[in-house]
């Protein structure tokens, strides 16, 4: 069997930045244990796999390791696949999803943007495991969805973390945002440790700015923010939040085009 397979960096407007995706689009479902080799092979924070449903697609994400419920960049590199390249005359896609719902994404140029989920902090505590793990003590931290928040001063403290990965894999379930306010036209940063995952850090993550946009957005009082997610190969990220909805934007850039053979 022969699978086209796309490779995007997305959240970037060059090549070899932002975070890389692998899109598959398929006729059918494959098994899962394929699409999880699959994954794993290709190795990349995440692979997508789409299946033409009425006048959109059901999608799917894996990890070089398991399947996940949300993910941002994958996403927005399977609207540009779609937009870009497989439909150019369309101008947006919808995507239904088994965890997160329908996800829109709609292009205006060179920019795709995605109608995502908010997911506002909740009153549990974070888990003080991970804090130490992280490797600096936040000055606030929070949960949301699963996933940890820890708030620094300085955007200096986030990009000199160095997380101790060993200890959060201990740790069941382990993932971490880190994010501090940005400067010079930004108003945040952020990095993104999911090691339970099979992802170190990841480049660029669309889905812990579920959590970001409506945490900086009440501290800023501002509903429109311009983020950046300082990991080596950083990205870009306009997010604004709606009520219960967040649009993230970012723009992408196809890197490889081929064939899989399984």
């Amino acid at each position: 069997m022969r699978i086209p397979l796309y490779q995007v960096d997305a959240f970037t407007s060059r090549v070899f930045a932002g975070n890389p995706a692998a899109v598959c689009p398929l006729s059918e479902w494959l098994p899962d244990a394929t699409m999880q080799a699959i994954a794993a092979e290709n190795n990349l924070a995440e692979t997508a796999f789409f299946v033409a449903q009425g006048e959109g697609y059901l999608l799917r994400w894996f990890t070089p390791t398991v399947e996940i419920d949300l993910c941002g960049h994958a996403t927005l590199a399977s609207g540009h696949v779609v937009t870009k390249i497989l439909a150019p005359e369309r101008r947006s896609v919808k995507f239904e999803t088994m965890t997160a719902g329908p996800l829109e994404v709609t292009r205006d140029g060179d920019l795709l943007a995605m109608d995502f989920p908010a997911w506002p902090t909740e009153a549990d505590a974070a888990d003080p495991r991970i804090l130490e793990a992280l490797g600096g003590i936040p000055v606030q931290s929070f949960v949301a969805r699963g996933r940890t928040l820890a708030v620094y001063d300085r955007a200096e403290h986030v990009a000199a973390l160095r997380p101790d990965f060993a200890a959060m894999r201990r740790i069941p379930g382990a993932n971490a945002i880190a994010t501090a306010p940005g400067r010079d036209g930004v108003d945040f940063v952020s990095r993104y440790f999911a090691p339970n995952h099979g992802v170190d850090e990841d480049p660029v993550t669309g889905s812990s700015h579920s959590v970001l946009t409506p945490y900086w957005a009440a501290r800023l009082g501002k509903e429109h923010l311009k983020a950046r997610q300082i990991s080596a190969r950083g990205g870009e990220l306009d997010c604004t939040l709606r009520g219960d909805r967040i649009t993230l934007a970012g723009r992408a850039v196809l890197y490889l085009e081929g064939t899989i053979t399984v």
